[in-house]
Formats: C-alpha cells, sequence, structure tokens
C-alpha cells in the first residue's frame, strides 16, 4: 500500500476475486460476522446519504465508491480469509518491510535533496533554511510522517513483548531508523502525536517510558537548528501554517452548522470550500481537506456520521484494549502497539487530515481487521 496505490489496488482485486471464486467453487458463502457490522453498515449509508446533497452528485458517487468500496472490501477481505496466527504474522511482517524500503527511498531524498521550492510544505519567510522535506512514496511530508508514526508504534510493541533480545535489538534499530525518517519529514504535527504514543506507552505498558518524553525533544534541539526552530514554531500564532488552520477550522464549521445532518457531500469538501471562504478569498485556491480529521468527517457527512466513525474507531480500540492482555507475548505486542498507533491518529486528527490519503485509511481499516481477526479467533487467550 504504501510503495503504489495502483499495485495496492491490483492485488486487492486479485484478493476479493479469488475470495469469491473460492466462494463459487464451494458453493458456500464465506462470510464472518463481527461486532461492528452494523456500524460499518450505518457509515456506509451515512456516507453515501451524503452524496444527495453533493455539489456534484457525480463526481461524489465516483469518489464514494471508489474509497469506501475500498476501504470495505479490504476490511472484510482481510477479516475473512486470515485465519491462523502464522498468517498475521505474514501480513505483519510485509507490512513492516514496505515501511523499510519506504523509509530507505526517504533516505535517498534527503541524500540528494528534494526541490520543494514549487511547494507550498513551507514557508520560506519564517523557515529559510530549510530546503528539505521528504516524502518518500507518499506524496506528502506530513503524510510520510503519519504512516511511520503508525508502524513505529506497532514495531515499538513488538519489541517490548519479545522476549529474544536480538530480535529485540533488532524492532528497537529499525524503530530507531523509522524515527530518524520522520525527523527528516519536518512534520510537526507527527511529532505531537509521537509524544502522544510515548505518553500511551508510559501508561500501558511502564513509566519509564515517559522519560523519552524529554529526551527526544531534546535530541531534536540538538540535531539540528532549523529543528528547533520548527519546534517553537508550533506555539507561534503568527505561523502562517498555523494561521491557514484556523481559518479552515473556522470555514468548516460554519460548513457544519449548515449542513449538520447529511454534510455537503463525501469527498466535496474542494468545490465548497469557496463558498465558506473566509480567509484566502481566492477562487483559483484548492483547498481538499480541513485539517482536522474530525471537523472534516463532519462536514462531509454530517454529525452522525462522524460519531458513527468514532464509534467505529474507539470500538476497534477497545477490543485491541483488551487483547494486549493476551498470554501470547506477540500478540500481545501487537495489539499494544495498535493501540497506540491509533492513539497516535486520534492525536494527529486534531491538526490534520492523513486518512484523506487513500493508502493511510487502507492501512486504518487494514488494522481494524487485525484487530478483528486477533479478537474472534481468540489468539489473545492464547
Amino acid at each position: 500500500m504504501p510503495l503504489s496505490l495502483g499495485a495496492a489496488t491490483v492485488f486487492l482485486g486479485l484478493g476479493v476475486s479469488c475470495w469469491a471464486g473460492k466462494m463459487v467453487l464451494a458453493k458456500r458463502w464465506y462470510f464472518r460476522r463481527t461486532p461492528y457490522d452494523w456500524l460499518v453498515v450505518l457509515l456506509v449509508l451515512l456516507s453515501a446519504s451524503s452524496v444527495l446533497v453533493a455539489p456534484d452528485r457525480w463526481l461524489s458517487f465516483y469518489n464514494y465508491y471508489n474509497l469506501m468500496g475500498r476501504y470495505i472490501l479490504l476490511y472484510y477481505l482481510v477479516i475473512n480469509n486470515l485465519h491462523s496466527l502464522d498468517q498475521l504474522k505474514r501480513l505483519i511482517w510485509t507490512m513492516l518491510g514496505s515501511a523499510l524500503l519506504v523509509t530507505l527511498y526517504g533516505f535517498y531524498q534527503y541524500i540528494h535533496g528534494v526541490d520543494i521550492s514549487m511547494t507550498e510544505w513551507v514557508d520560506d519567510g519564517q523557515f529559510p533554511e530549510l530546503k528539505t522535506r521528504v516524502f518518500s512514496t507518499l506524496e506528502n511530508p506530513n503524510l510520510l510522517a503519519g504512516f511511520l508514526m503508525v508502524i513505529m508504534s506497532i514495531a515499538t510493541g513488538l519489541a517490548l513483548y519479545d522476549t529474544k533480545t536480538k530480535n529485540r535489538t533488532l524492532f528497537i534499530s529499525f524503530v530507531v531508523l523509522l524515527g530518524i525518517c520522520l525527523v527528516f519529514t519536518y512534520s510537526r504535527g507527527a511529532w505531537l502525536s509521537i509524544l502522544a504514543v510515548i505518553i500511551a506507552y508510559g501508561f500501558l505498558y511502564s513509566r519509564k517510558i515517559l522519560w523519552f518524553l524529554l529526551i527526544v525533544p531534546l535530541a531534536l534541539v540538538l540535531a539540528q537548528d532549523s529543528l528547533m526552530e520548527r519546534i517553537l514554531s508550533i506555539a507561534n500564532p503568527t505561523d502562517t501554517s498555523s494561521t491557514l488552520r484556523l481559518a479552515l477550522w473556522e470555514s468548516t464549521v460554519a460548513m457544519i452548522i449548515d449542513n449538520p445532518l447529511l454534510g455537503i457531500g463525501w469527498g466535496a469538501y474542494w468545490l465548497v470550500y469557496p463558498e465558506y471562504d473566509f480567509f484566502l478569498q481566492d477562487a483559483e485556491t484548492k483547498i481538499f481537506h480541513a485539517h482536522n480529521m474530525y471537523l472534516n468527517i463532519a462536514a462531509e457527512i454530517g454529525i452522525p456520521g462522524l460519531l458513527v466513525f468514532l464509534a467505529v474507531m474507539i470500538g476497534h480500540i477497545r477490543n485491541a484494549f483488551i487483547a494486549r492482555q493476551s498470554p501470547n507475548r506477540w500478540v500481545a505486542g501487537l495489539m499494544l502497539g495498535i493501540v497506540t498507533a491509533m492513539v497516535g491518529l486520534a492525536v494527529n486528527g486534531f491538526t490534520d487530515y492523513i486518512l484523506f490519503n487513500i493508502q493511510l485509511s487502507m492501512l486504518f481499516w487494514l488494522l481494524n481487521a487485525c484487530i478483528v481477526c486477533v479478537w474472534q479467533d481468540h489468539y489473545y487467550r492464547r
């Protein structure tokens, strides 16, 4: 998924086709019920209803079935075809392997330099020395940072629960490698998410981990002057990125107030935003999302849609939270990693909307599917 959206789409299609073929050949309907089926169905229906009020219904419908269809197919494909702990381990190892390739390409970009002068990722006036922000295969530094944050969280959980020193060392080295690449994204939202992940690990695993709340920022400050400037800019009210976000949130709240039930339409934010452009007042500038996951979802599919989405997310986190007590240390580590990754995504959602990206949304639904598989097959009790 993180390497190529096109390749991920092809393999998802092949997987669904094989699943359908298996049912045809066996003359049997393979579909496992989950505790969240009714919530998923409700989310699908509310999202579909929002299409009816979109300014461009056909475009909204195209985005809806192409994206929501992809996420739901992936979710149930994994749930219905992952039947053993060995399969789950192979899936997670493949995920970690793909993250390693993404990270190595990120280092390649940093070493050879990436021209970001034509992008809007950095305010040249405020950060004149910042000339490189890596994005690897994910097209945007914030998206890469969000992806790395999720994988680092999972790898950390596996490292903490692995009893072999060699394996634990490899996992920790892997996390450090991804962490260095994450620093090179200069994504402030992801840095805050990492701090949230550290806090989650501190409360769920060991309070000793909370020392990293001091060590990590100190290491960033000592590493590079531009990092120090970037960190301090988080609290700077005149920062252009922060100012734009506040303006977008104001516009998005207005959208929600005017369309509280069905929203403005799935994927229609960029079409509707010009009507609520209180800040830029430039019809030529396209704003594709609100840089806030909660406001964006509420704006596009309504407040009920947001509540259902949160119920789906919280429900899966709850099951993973319980399953982290599994006597199987690998399962316990994986579930703890996924819980902290979801915490990171939840915190990141206040300042960005990385699930706007198709690959990261697919990863979100894949992790939820893994939780269901662990829960339904009772791996957490073994």
